[in-house]
């Protein structure tokens, strides 16, 4: 697995996981809200299989 997402793309999928995460805890607490597990794993992982799919790279290459 190569990285193929950037720091800018990591600290908003953090932040948005993050947000969609609360929700369960403070929100409506829906089942949904662990969706947010997700953007929060490829955010610490660095890598999105989407982007993958997709042809896209927001990582500089090294």
């Amino acid at each position: 697995m190569q990285p193929n997402v950037g720091n800018v793309d990591r600290i908003l999928r953090l932040v948005a996981g993050v947000f969609i995460l609360s929700l369960y805890f403070w929100g409506p607490q829906s089942p949904w809200a662990l969706i947010g597990i997700v953007p929060i794993a490829t955010a610490l992982f660095r890598f999105c299989p989407a982007y993958t799919i997709l042809g896209i790279r927001t990582c500089r290459t090294e």
